[in-house]
Protein backbone atom coordinates (compact mmCIF):
# COMPACT_ATOMS: atom_id res chain seq x y z
CA UNK A 1 0.00 0.00 0.00
CA UNK A 2 2.74 2.46 0.93
CA UNK A 3 4.58 1.89 -2.33
CA UNK A 4 1.58 3.25 -4.25
CA UNK A 5 1.49 6.61 -2.45
CA UNK A 6 3.21 8.27 -5.41
CA UNK A 7 0.02 7.66 -7.41
CA UNK A 8 -2.00 10.11 -5.32
CA UNK A 9 -0.34 13.28 -6.63
CA UNK A 10 0.03 11.85 -10.14
CA UNK A 11 -3.67 11.09 -10.46
CA UNK A 12 -4.71 14.40 -8.89
CA UNK A 13 -2.39 16.37 -11.17
CA UNK A 14 -3.69 14.50 -14.20
CA UNK A 15 -7.30 15.21 -13.23
CA UNK A 16 -6.54 18.87 -12.53
CA UNK A 17 -4.79 19.26 -15.89
CA UNK A 18 -7.71 17.64 -17.70
CA UNK A 19 -10.17 19.91 -15.90
CA UNK A 20 -8.16 22.98 -16.86
CA UNK A 21 -7.95 21.89 -20.49
CA UNK A 22 -11.67 21.07 -20.74
CA UNK A 23 -12.66 24.44 -19.32
CA UNK A 24 -10.37 26.45 -21.56
CA UNK A 25 -7.72 27.42 -19.02
CA UNK A 26 -4.00 27.27 -19.52
CA UNK A 27 -1.80 25.18 -17.24
CA UNK A 28 -0.21 28.41 -16.04
CA UNK A 29 -3.63 29.60 -14.80
CA UNK A 30 -3.90 26.55 -12.51
CA UNK A 31 -0.54 26.81 -10.71
CA UNK A 32 -2.20 27.46 -7.35
CA UNK A 33 -4.13 24.20 -7.73
CA UNK A 34 -0.92 22.30 -8.41
CA UNK A 35 0.60 23.76 -5.26
CA UNK A 36 -2.41 22.66 -3.20
CA UNK A 37 -2.22 19.16 -4.69
CA UNK A 38 1.47 18.81 -3.83
CA UNK A 39 1.01 20.16 -0.29
CA UNK A 40 -1.97 17.89 0.37
CA UNK A 41 -0.11 14.88 -1.01
CA UNK A 42 2.91 15.68 1.16
CA UNK A 43 0.68 15.84 4.25
CA UNK A 44 -0.91 12.49 3.40
CA UNK A 45 2.50 10.90 2.79
CA UNK A 46 3.80 12.38 6.05
CA UNK A 47 0.82 11.00 7.95
CA UNK A 48 1.31 7.51 6.53
CA UNK A 49 5.04 7.69 7.23
CA UNK A 50 4.35 8.69 10.83
CA UNK A 51 1.81 5.90 11.27
CA UNK A 52 4.25 3.41 9.77
CA UNK A 53 6.97 4.58 12.17
CA UNK A 54 4.63 4.47 15.20
CA UNK A 55 3.49 0.95 14.50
Amino acid sequence: MVRFLFLIPLVLILLWTLWLQLNGYRVRDGLQGYKYILITSAVIAGFYTLMWWVT
